[in-house]
């Protein structure tokens, strides 16, 4: 086989210059991405976080009810043939 190790990386190796043209875009590449974060160090304390998710679950929860119940009273024979045939196809696959 092969021997793909190549030794350990001399400080000189590292090129750490920053070219002239690159500088400027990293520089609105690292603004743009710290647009948007909270200026806190470290991630939110773990109750804090389980909270945002489950009020974002609820939240969407909610919307869905409301766009299903929306739909039921829009059209309500459809609702209720699909309901019949969800029904029907629970009911043969529980009997098999």
């Amino acid at each position: 086989m092969t021997e793909t190790w190549t030794g350990p990386t001399a400080s000189e190796d590292i090129d750490a210059a920053t070219d002239a043209t690159t500088a400027p875009l990293d520089r609105q590449a690292d603004a743009m991405l710290m647009e948007g974060e909270s200026p806190t160090f470290g991630s939110p304390p773990l109750r804090e976080a389980v909270h945002d998710d489950v009020t974002a679950a609820r939240d969407w929860g909610r919307n869905r009810a409301r766009r299903l119940k929306g739909a039921v009273e829009a059209e309500p024979v459809k609702a209720s043939l699909y309901a019949l045939g969800l029904g029907v196809v629970i009911g043969m696959l529980i009997a098999r």
